[in-house]
């Protein structure tokens, strides 16, 4: 299976008469992309704004991250998503690197809607606030779920996909500044001397533990709350074959962004047959119930055994509930034989001295922490709020409240903000985007 990615650096955005990529200058004519917005009867306003690194600006609540692709066979990027189903993960398409399109609500927010700050001291706290963005501020008749806590986001989430669909087609004739070439071979014909190497396995666990459907992350259209562990090429991921769902604490969800990118995939890829001998993603989900926890543990240990897996590197979207499958599955794959190292945030508390992980093992012996979302963040205002801020406070966000005794409301009257890291649009970077670093006090 190969997959061939060509880029496009995106050093600026502009608004213009026609969609177009010159000379590193992406240019997008307003109304023809706000039209193909508005066929969705759903969409009941919808605006574009181009925000980049520096501006001062704040986004809320945001929904999504999308990066703009084509595949030049004319084929759908998101395959039982927004177009018929394909294989995903062989044949090429082009991207828009240093970009994203970025979804936020008009009005209404939630428990898995965050923060992004283009500049100040939160724009380092989020991968998007060093992007240049096409950020789609809409609303949708969706009445049903405006107040809820948790919403499905259905309209806006497609709307974003349409979106960076129709612009990266500006570049699909186009000869891109490099390529990105991921290529595997089967396991079992693999050369001696890869096979000889320590064995690797990638175990996934993205968001999926939502019984009602439409909330849940998708696998080529399928909600994954019905899925069962199995292996997949790692090409599928970056190729489509996942879209982010719209329920987690925000902080630590994954966006379609993080799937198209998925840093931890991308360096096991470059590094395959050098150190290690990559075997794969083994792709599992997270569940309520315990019998069902149980079930996924088995399979996707059962997986890395058969496979014959020496290492696993495992790493889960959420924390919480979530935190039983996670711990639970690398228990079990060290129990098997299988040496693990887990990459997971933290839920320590506000002092930093709570349980980080709500189940713990002590057969964990090797974690990458990307940091506690329970971490107290004060950000001053921003000239410009695209969205409503409000929703921060009012809206369940899982980083933001209404009124504190001590703590007063998450925004302020002058703009500023008081939240905690839970708040932060995937802005614990679970993917491996995480630049935070552990010290000693």
């Amino acid at each position: 299976m190969k997959l061939e990615i060509g880029n496009f650096h995106v050093r600026d955005i502009q608004f213009g008469d026609k969609l177009s990529f010159l000379n590193g200058v992406l240019t997008i004519q307003k109304e023809e992309a706000l039209s193909l917005i508005r066929e969705d009867e759903r969409i009941t306003e919808a605006e574009l704004y181009i925000v980049k690194p520096g501006d001062e600006v704040r986004l809320c609540p945001v929904k999504e991250a999308i990066e703009p692709r084509c595949r030049l066979d004319g084929k759908g990027v998101f395959p039982g998503y927004t177009s018929p189903l394909r294989p995903a993960g062989d044949g090429v398409l082009h991207a828009l690197k240093n970009c994203s399109v970025l979804v936020v609500g008009r009005h209404w927010g939630g428990f898995q809607d965050g923060i992004i700050d283009m500049s100040g001291p939160g724009q380092k706290h989020t991968y998007f606030g060093q992007l240049n963005n096409i950020v789609l501020v809409a609303d949708t008749n969706e009445e049903f779920e405006k107040r809820e806590q948790q919403k499905k986001n259905d309209a806006l989430r497609r709307a974003g996909h349409k979106l960076a669909e129709y612009i990266a087609s500006c570049v699909k004739e186009l000869q891109p500044e490099a390529r990105d070439v991921y290529e595997t071979t089967p396991i079992t014909k693999r050369k001696k001397e890869i096979n000889d190497l320590p064995s690797v396995v990638a175990v996934l666990q993205p968001q999926s533990h939502l019984e009602a459907m439409g909330y849940n992350t998708l696998f080529y259209g399928w909600d994954m709350n019905h899925y069962l562990p199995s292996l997949v090429e790692p090409q599928e991921i970056l190729d489509g074959a996942l879209v982010s769902g719209s329920f987690m604490p925000c902080s630590t969800k994954w966006s379609t962004y993080d799937f198209q990118n998925f840093p931890i995939l991308r360096k096991l890829m470059e590094e395959d047959g050098k150190d290690y001998n990559f075997l794969g993603v083994i792709l599992s989900n997270l569940n309520v119930a315990m019998d069902q926890k149980e079930r996924a543990i088995q399979l996707l240990v059962k997986q890395a055994v058969q496979l014959g897996a020496d290492f696993a590197l495992v790493t889960e979207e959420g924390y919480g509930n979530p935190d039983a499958d996670y711990v639970g599955a690398i228990a079990a794959l060290e129990t098997a034989g299988v040496k693990v190292v887990g990459v997971a945030n933290e839920c320590t508390g506000r002092d930093g001295a709570s349980q980080p992980l709500v189940t713990l093992d002590d057969k964990i012996v090797a974690m990458v922490s990307t940091g506690n979302v329970s971490e107290l963040l004060e950000f001053p205002p921003m000239k410009t709020v695209l969205g409503e801020l409000d929703a921060l406070k009012r809206d369940g966000n899982s980083g933001g409240w209404e009124f504190d005794e001590k703590l007063g409301s998450s925004v302020r009257e002058d703009g500023s903000i008081l939240m905690e890291d839970n708040g932060l649009f995937c802005g614990d970077q679970t993917v491996g985007w995480s630049k935070k670093t552990m010290k000693d006090f």
